[in-house]
């Protein structure tokens, strides 16, 4: 009786591996860099409309070749613009501030934006170190949950302004469930 109630909860654990497996890479990010690859486990429950549109865009392939443009030492690596100035954006619309309680410690992935909290776009940050100063200021929408060494490598700018010369680039920015490498 044991041996047949044991087989049969390993049969449907076997059976739901796979969904459990979709599941958990649903709302999960591989970003490559030449450096390696970085697992970010976004956030909708803090931050809905933001994930929406980091979703969106990495499905198109916007990410695809963009620089670090904005790297400051213990501080924190900006990308995600097309300009590789710090300006530029993606064709959508902005998405307002989703400020949340969520702490930007080290690994916390924030969206970038302008003076006007409500000019979120495609620009996005990671943190090396404890930013606690953004909590309730920036949107917070993810964790990087495997791969921190490789951001640790990315190529810091110039002291202060955290200008980039010759910066590393995003190889390739894909949802975990699509990444067939």
């Amino acid at each position: 009786m044991i041996s047949r109630r044991l087989a049969l909860i390993c049969a449907a654990t076997l059976l739901a591996a796979p969904t459990a497996l979709a599941a958990s890479q649903k709302d999960v990010l591989h970003l490559y860099t030449s450096h390696g690859m970085v697992t970010i486990q976004l956030r909708p429950d803090l931050a809905p409309k933001t994930v929406k549109q980091i979703e969106t865009l990495t499905k198109q392939g916007f990410y695809n070749g963009l620089k670090f443009h904005r790297v400051i030492a213990g501080f924190m690596a900006q990308t995600g613009d097309p300009t590789g100035t710090g300006a530029g954006g993606s064709k959508l619309p902005n998405v307002p501030g989703e400020f949340n309680k969520a702490n930007f410690g080290r690994g916390s992935v924030g969206m970038a934006r302008t003076s006007d909290p409500n000019s979120g776009n495609s620009q996005f940050f990671i943190c090396f170190a404890d930013s606690s100063f953004l909590d309730g200021k920036y949107t917070n929408f993810g964790q990087v949950i495997h791969g921190m060494k490789v951001v640790d490598e990315i190529k810091k700018g110039a002291p202060g302004t955290g200008t980039v010369t010759d910066p590393d680039i995003i190889v390739k920015m894909v949802m975990a469930a699509d990444d067939h490498k």
